[in-house]
């Protein structure tokens, strides 16, 4: 019997929160300046920055990315009896948002070497909803691991079909695609500040569009859809959904370490990619053309046949280093949760789900940390030679 590894220091994360001495001076001064309920200046002002920094005309900050997605289906209409078109490669909170609305969430395939959504089975699906009648409120196309979907290609696809994009950029901030920032793409696009993302309000989320009406319409679904009266007087379901001051003070100190944060990350894909450079069958997801992404998560990718070993071997050895690492997303297709649903599928999503392996990709990261996370990945590439 194998004895269990001995566990002498705190567990490396896949993405922990990197925070310091600026974002406790932010927060520090939200608490002085007595804004401490939601909304305030601080929000006001993360607003502004994020819908600069994302190139749009209008940001509204809400409690999670979540609630973003939410607010803009609903905006756009979605409800029971209609359709929205979802990648199968995609974290749960994508499909929930439709499920939240009443409305059926479709699952489309990804691209086997991007995993983001596939324009030609896009067009497939939306194609097969069409020619059966079945009204089609958005297609929601998700920026995966901070690589943005094939937006030229999707744009088109939409236009030519009459339905509007909402664009899921919570693992993307500061990526970009063909010159224009993630959130600048679709009628409405939505940003993470999750705890485990590329920056972070512990929890929170912006909604971004470029229509003002979109936006005031948002604001006030968020804070309860309460009526202008000096009573509370409401005339339909409003969501409690708004960020809080404190919260936008940490995000406003995020916010101008990001590109600091990004170089980190980006700095350990390198060292990753150098690691397995000529290893057969492994390879760095999504490698090729990654110089516009933000590195949010890197992930191997591990030919079995060819390599000789597995994902799940090589997770187990880093589970048994105290190092986490979690498979690519479960496609949603798979979940229980949507047994039955509808899809126009290839299986591409299933094959990075067998063989795809994220790795720890924070900015948080100590320089221990980080060699501890390559010589035990060393040490596994060499006794599988």
């Amino acid at each position: 019997m194998t004895a269990a590894p001995v566990r002498s220091r705190g567990r490396i994360l896949l993405s922990s929160p990197d925070v310091g001495g600026r974002e406790q001076e932010m927060v520090a001064a939200a608490i002085a300046s007595g804004w401490i309920a939601p909304l305030g200046p601080m929000v006001d002002a993360f607003e502004q920055r994020i819908a600069e920094r994302c190139g749009r005309e209008h940001a509204v900050a809400l409690s999670s990315g979540t609630a973003a997605l939410h607010l803009a289906l609903l905006e756009l209409g979605a409800r029971p009896g209609r359709a929205v078109v979802v990648p199968t490669m995609t974290f749960v909170a994508t499909a929930n948002a439709v499920t939240y609305t009443g409305a059926e969430p479709v699952f489309v395939d990804c691209d086997p070497e991007t995993g983001v959504l596939s324009p030609a089975l896009l067009d497939a699906a939306l194609s097969a909803l069409g020619a059966e009648g079945t009204p089609v409120t958005a297609v929601v196309p998700v920026d995966l691991l901070g690589r943005c979907a094939d937006y030229t290609a999707i744009d088109a696809v939409c236009a030519r079909h009459g339905v509007p994009v909402v664009s899921d950029a919570a693992e993307a901030l500061g990526s970009s695609w063909q010159g224009r920032p993630a959130g600048s793409f679709g009628a409405v696009a939505a940003l993470s500040f999750n705890g485990n993302k590329i920056m972070t309000t512990s929890g929170g989320g912006m909604l971004l569009t470029d229509d003002a009406a979109t936006a005031q319409r948002i604001r006030y679904l968020s804070t309860q859809a309460r009526q202008p009266a000096v009573h509370y007087e409401h005339t339909e379901a409003g969501y409690n959904y708004r960020l809080s001051n404190l919260l936008a003070a940490l995000g406003l100190a995020q916010l101008e370490r990001l590109d600091e944060m990004i170089g980190r990350r980006r700095a350990l894909r390198e060292h990753y990619a150098a690691l397995v450079d000529g290893v057969p069958g492994v390879r760095v997801f999504q490698r090729d053309g990654d110089a516009a992404d933000n590195c949010w998560l890197t992930a191997l990718l591990v030919d079995p046949a060819v390599a000789g070993w597995s994902v799940d071997d090589l997770r187990q050895a880093l589970d048994d280093a105290d190092i986490e690492s979690r498979p690519l997303w479960k496609p949603m297709h798979r979940q229980p949760l949507f047994a039955g649903a509808r899809g126009h599928l290839d299986g591409s999503a299933d094959r990075l789900f067998a063989t795809g392996l994220t790795l720890p990709s924070g900015s948080a990261l100590t320089a221990g940390q980080v060699d501890t996370v390559l010589e035990t990945l060393g040490d596994f590439l060499e006794r599988h030679r």
